[in-house]
């Protein structure tokens, strides 16, 4: 392809990362966003925010399709994230990576048992989410399995 002054141009691919970010507390979800930013690696797409407040937004995100990474609050109510997290991965196939965000690190058992492939406990540290989903995205983007990452 050339523009009008006969220089060649070329067509960037722009890649998107399609990320939910679920918690029924407003600041927990800016705290993600803020933390991972809108391109939180060089190899990797920008992000686009999916904002979910409630359990519902979450399933019908994930019903639509291309997400991959649901970071989930397992402290939101009235539906937790862990059991969000159950759910998704006891009846999709191809349930995105999830990443999910508990109280406190004793906590990971519940994180084990929901089949979370990544946790982070509160409060958020940022390197350490940006660390675990970056890891995620990569493995989704590669096609590779998603392999339990619970620190």
């Amino acid at each position: 392809m050339s523009d009008s002054h006969g220089a060649a141009t070329t067509e960037v691919e722009v890649r998107t990362c399609s990320v939910i970010v679920y918690s029924d507390d407003a600041a927990v979800r800016d705290q993600v966003r803020t933390a991972l930013g809108r391109r939180p690696a060089p190899d990797l797409g920008r992000v686009e925010w999916v904002e979910c407040s409630t359990g519902e937004q979450v399933v019908r995100a994930v019903d639509a399709g291309d997400v991959d990474l649901a970071i989930l609050d397992g402290e939101a109510w009235p539906t937790g994230g862990i059991g969000l997290a159950k759910q998704m991965k006891d009846e999709l196939r191809d349930c995105p990576p999830v990443l999910l965000l508990i109280a406190r690190r004793p906590d990971a058992w519940l994180a084990t048992w929901s089949q979370a492939d990544g946790v982070v406990a509160h409060p958020i540290d940022a390197p350490e989410l940006v660390s675990v989903a970056t890891g995620l995205l990569r493995r989704r983007e590669a096609g590779e399995p998603v392999r339990r990452a619970l620190h």
